[in-house]
């Protein structure tokens, strides 16, 4: 599953919010190309190939594994903070490591069996390209899962849109039935944290992540 995208759509309201002081983000710069004339700042649109690892090297995640870049708005909480914080200043065809706590990645409650709670992330990536977000479309989360319009959110539509999602990344077989044998316990783990009220939707206004109000 790609976990960077589904957690800029969903499980980024999973992160704690516990501070730990001794525990700072770490960036590596692994290769720096020659001639940058541009480096990503906050609001750009990145285009990255990345691999996601915990400590003990067991790979949870990689768009190299599908041959497919994942894109994103830098610095609008998309993603995970370890991203939003260690991928600026960096030049198109860099290459950085980022040891990211769990305060900034997936807290104490982790995500699934997948990433265990309290787990520091390892990432390598590599930024293909820097694009406009402006020019780009604007993604309303909360529309795409809000498939009956009454502007909240039940179980079986967030369960629906986690489906599609795994479904759309190209996982093998084998894979997929793994990840859905997931999907109930990320449901409501999703819950447990948005459904604020406790009433079995999450409304709009609970909502943590992409919705667009401006819009």
């Amino acid at each position: 599953m790609n976990f960077v995208l589904i957690s800029s759509a969903l499980l980024l309201c999973l992160s704690s919010h516990l501070v730990i002081a001794e525990e700072q983000l770490k960036v590596d710069v692994l290769f720096t190309p020659d001639g940058c004339t541009a480096k990503t700042k906050n609001g750009d649109l990145l285009t990255m190939h990345y691999t996601g690892t915990l400590t003990d090297g067991k790979k949870f995640d990689s768009s190299l594994d599908r041959d497919q870049p994942f894109t994103f708005q830098l610095g609008a909480g998309q993603v995970i903070k370890g991203w939003d914080e260690g991928l600026v200043d960096m030049c198109v065809g860099e290459k950085r490591k980022l040891t990211i706590p769990p305060h900034l990645g997936y807290g104490e409650r982790g995500a699934g069996n997948v990433i265990p709670g309290g787990a520091t992330l390892i990432f390598e990536v590599e930024l293909i390209n820097i694009g406009d977000a402006a020019s780009a479309p604007a993604t309303n989360v909360f529309k795409e899962i809000d498939e009956n319009s009454d502007n909240q959110l039940s179980r079986e539509e967030v369960s629906e849109y986690l489906k599609k999602q795994m479904n759309t990344e190209g996982q093998s077989n084998d894979e997929l039935k793994n990840l859905m044998k997931e999907n109930d316990k990320l449901v409501e783990e999703i819950f447990q944290h948005e459904d604020k009220d406790k009433n079995g939707f999450i409304s709009h206004d609970e909502f943590s992540g992409p919705k667009h109000d401006e819009l």
